[in-house]
């Protein structure tokens, strides 16, 4: 006899849609292949790729390590705490998820819209995320330690205590972002764009942030200490109570009238025109696997075969 919570989970899966299916006979599998074989809570090999939809799915706890979405639809779908590990993410859809602590630890993210996406407290240690849209998430807390996410786009996303340590977000575009408190240090900002974005408390030791943009944004009680601003345009920012900030650094840097820095320093426009190299950023992406084959065409009408009997004469 199946046991109840398999039985209730392919009740689930049966009523929404085929990838729900294979998504819940995936997270099954291990515990399952894990009795069969004594007990042991061995990780089943597998290779899957999942693509279609699975609009509001639910699928908190579920374990998806290594699982490919590709071409996949998951908005508004529940992944509370999920094992994403080593997973990837190609040309897919996660509009509005909740990945609330979500583990995507060595996940590969390319062309992955989340915007409006829930990742508070996830973590992306050692992901690769370039070119993937995080407009309006809320990452606060997430960890993207040792990540890339060069071009990617994190319009407006709250990011209050996020962790950017040694994170490569060059050409990333921070606009508006809200980020008190997060910790961008030893990250490469090249290029990138900050502009009016809030920044107060937030960590830029040893960042890199030559020529990034940051026009208009706030930056009280953020620490700069051996920040590289090499042609960085600091113009019209608030950077007057920030910590660890030198005229060396400020001379480096391209300030004009607005520009607020700390009693004593002086920011100054610079010289000649200023060029802002953009990165090129090239996000390979596989294509989409093979349509599977027509399934065979249904058998005609059934045909009967009668025997007719002459009645004998009276």
């Amino acid at each position: 006899m199946e046991p109840a919570s398999f039985k209730d989970s392919f009740r689930v899966a049966k009523t929404t849609s085929p990838l729900l299916i294979a998504l819940t006979a995936l997270s099954l599998a291990a515990p399952m292949a894990a009795q069969a074989g004594g007990g042991s809570d061995r990780e089943v090999p597998r290779s899957n790729t999942f693509g279609g939809d699975c609009v509001k799915c639910e699928l908190s706890g579920r374990r998806l390590h290594g699982a490919h979405f590709m071409n996949a639809n998951f908005s508004g779908a529940a992944l509370v705490g999920s094992d994403l590990r080593e997973a990837h993410f190609i040309s897919s859809i996660f509009s509005g998820a909740d990945l609330t602590r979500a583990d995507l630890t060595d996940s590969q993210i390319l062309g992955v819209n989340f915007s409006n996406a829930i990742l508070t407290h996830a973590k992306l240690r050692d992901t690769q995320a370039s070119g993937s849209i995080f407009t309006d998430a809320n990452l606060s807390g997430a960890d993207f330690t040792d990540s890339s996410a060069q071009g990617s786009n994190f319009n407006q996303a709250q990011m209050v205590g996020a962790i950017m340590r040694n994170t490569d977000l060059t050409g990333a575009n921070l606009n508006k972002v809200v980020a008190h408190n997060a910790d961008f240090h030893d990250a490469t900002l090249r290029a990138a764009t900050l502009t009016y974005g809030r920044f107060e408390k937030a960590i830029f030791r040893d960042a890199v942030l030559e020529f990034a943009v940051l026009m208009g944004a706030n930056f009280d009680n953020a620490d700069f200490k051996d920040a590289d601003l090499h042609r960085t345009q600091i113009g019209d920012a608030d950077l007057s109570h920030a910590h660890n900030l030198t005229q060396d650094q400020l001379d480096e840097a391209c300030g004009n009238s607005h520009t607020r820095v700390p009693s004593g320093l002086v920011a100054k426009p610079c010289s000649g025109s200023v060029h802002i190299p953009m990165p090129h950023i090239r996000v390979a992406i596989p294509a989409a696997p093979p349509a599977p084959p027509a399934p065979p065409a249904p058998p005609g009408p059934y045909r009967y075969l009668v025997a007719v009997t002459p009645r004998s004469a009276p």
